[in-house]
């Protein structure tokens, strides 16, 4: 080995090595202060960063900060899909259906005409950032509830849509960057193609990927491999993002697909031994944390106050708008029509508050930066901003909000 690559890998291990060092600080005093850790990381990204102290540097167009992005995401997502039930999914369908396209599609045009006039950017480049920031976060809201008991029909609409609509988002910014970089005909024609290409070729990988999984890792006699469930679940995941990008289809789309298929076996009457699915649990849930403390972390390290000082008020007014505006309207539009699920104003003003930005967003904003499209670092920081101000405000005060507006579930005593 070369002494540059050398120094490469040293350069990276160092970065490692801070980064989980300044991590295990900021889930410790996460603990004390009562806010969900991934403010933390963000804030202590940030102190650690260039922009203040200096101690690690890696650039967003740096392989490094996109592969672990990308991994990131990939497995966050397809832990989302685990998680959620098909016997939840059905009593509150319609609302999550709605949530996760026609909510997306409603936050991205709020938003955009709000950052074209604000921003004074071109609107295709408005409806790019506005795609970006559109969907709310699976990394974000999944540890909060596990800090927080929601009773279980809006935990699991919130949770279920922040898997959804990570995907929705990610294919509707990959649209609209194909128009930018004329990858893909400026029509709604073409567009709703792109997009219903792009969502309905994932969920077919997805699926097919998934199945195989599981499968493999049943009681049936084709489960010869469910001693090793752990790196069965990590080729899942990860081959499904890479055979869906073979096909032109959503990455993301397919990850959190092949992960809603590996967590209920049952729809294809497969049995998966409890063990089994005790080994990936126990493994996945110390891995995530892993991947999100490098996102967050590293998220904060991109900040870049000279480029934020330029835009800061603008990007503060859109999220507000995005806030108080884009979300109440969309959650009001997508829960209202849905008789079946009932929904209580308490239940529906949560969902109000409940949107945080997180990992899909970074991921996609940091490809857009890569990509060297015009305006990537406008919208780089207005995402960095959505993050950071909904992650600080919403995520940190969730648990309020829900015992202020009586939707918390007592424990039970004895458990």
């Amino acid at each position: 080995m070369e002494a540059s690559e050398m120094h490469f890998v040293q350069r990276e291990l160092y970065m490692i090595t801070m980064v989980f060092l300044f991590g295990l600080i900021a889930i410790k005093l996460s603990e004390r202060i009562k806010i969900p850790d991934v403010a933390l990381f963000m804030i202590v990204g940030i102190l650690i960063g260039p922009s203040v102290f200096n101690l690690i540097t890696v650039p967003n167009d740096s392989v490094s900060y996109q592969f672990i992005i990308v991994l990131g995401s990939i497995l966050i997502l397809f832990e989302g899909g685990i998680a959620i039930h098909f016997s939840v999914l059905k009593k509150v369908w319609v609302t999550i259906s709605l949530l996760s396209i026609l909510g997306v599609i409603i936050t991205a045009a709020v938003v955009a005409v709000t950052a074209f006039y604000l921003l004074d950017i071109p609107i295709l480049y408005a409806l790019l950032l506005a795609s970006v920031i559109a969907s709310t976060d699976p990394a974000t809201l999944m540890p909060v509830f596990k800090q927080i008991a929601i009773q279980e029909k809006v935990r699991r609409t919130v949770e279920s849509e922040s898997a959804f609509n990570d995907a929705t988002g990610s294919i509707l910014t990959f649209t609209l960057l194909g128009v930018i970089i004329g990858h893909t005909e400026l029509s709604i024609s073409s567009i709703i193609w792109s997009f219903f290409r792009e969502a309905g070729g994932g969920i077919l990988v997805g699926a097919v990927i998934g199945f195989i999984g599981i499968l493999l890792t049943s009681e049936q006699r084709f489960g010869f491999l469910k001693k090793y469930s752990i790196v069965v679940s990590l080729l899942v995941s990860i081959s499904s993002y890479l055979a869906a990008g073979f096909i032109q289809a959503s990455g993301f789309m397919a990850t959190f697909t092949a992960g809603l298929i590996s967590g209920n076996p049952q729809l294809f009457r497969l049995h998966i031994a409890e063990e089994t699915n005790s080994t990936v649990f126990a493994f996945s849930s110390p891995l995530t944390l892993i991947m999100r403390t490098l996102i967050f972390m590293l998220l904060g390290t991109q900040v870049d106050f000279r480029i934020l000082g330029q835009y800061w008020i603008q990007g503060i007014l859109v999220v507000l708008v995005f806030m108080f505006i884009a979300r109440p309207l969309a959650v009001l539009l997508c829960t209202l029509p849905d008789r079946k699920a009932k929904w209580k104003m308490n239940e529906i003003l949560f969902m109000f508050w409940v949107r945080e930005t997180g990992v899909i967003p970074a991921a996609l904003s940091g490809m857009i930066v890569a990509a060297k499209v015009d305006y990537a670092n406008q919208i780089a920081s207005i995402t960095f901003i959505a993050i950071l101000v909904t992650i600080l405000i919403q995520a940190s005060t969730t648990g309020y909000v829900a015992k202020k507006l009586r939707i918390t579930i007592e424990p039970v005593e004895g458990t």
